[in-house]
């Protein structure tokens, strides 16, 4: 599965509960990234992506999602599934926010960065785009 989370430069993703930020034009590059493929998320994830076709909606997502599936992460933790997860896309908000959430990202040894890519979001001047793969 490839994981997909949103993080702060602290790799924060949750405060309080509730999403640091969100971003309109990344949920479209999400969207764009996994066209043909499932995109599984929880239903708190859902809310502010739609009822599109394109989106699977477990709260069990990442023990349902298969090998190449995306899985667009907030609040759930990923510890226990790392023999099954091929590739991490982390989307940067390029500052820091509060958070009590944080990724937690596996072995980053086992990881290595393989693109990197900066866009204009609708709500941050500059989203960054990593993608670390086995």
């Amino acid at each position: 599965m490839k994981i997909i989370v949103c993080v702060d430069d602290n790799l924060g993703v949750m405060f309080n509960h509730r999403r640091q930020s969100q971003d309109r034009v990344l949920r479209e590059k999400v969207l764009e990234m996994a066209a043909g493929r499932p995109l599984w998320m929880n239903s708190y994830s859902a809310k502010v992506f739609g009822t599109l076709p394109d989106i699977s909606v477990a709260e069990d997502f990442l023990d349902k999602a298969q090998e190449g599936d995306f899985c667009f992460v907030e609040e759930t933790p990923i510890a226990g599934y790392e023999q099954s997860i091929e590739e991490i896309i982390l989307f940067k908000w390029n500052r820091v926010y509060p958070a009590d959430v944080h990724f937690g990202f596996p072995d980053q040894n086992k990881f290595k960065l393989i693109e990197t890519c900066d866009f204009a979001g609708s709500s941050h001047e500059k989203i960054t785009m990593e993608v670390y793969s086995l």
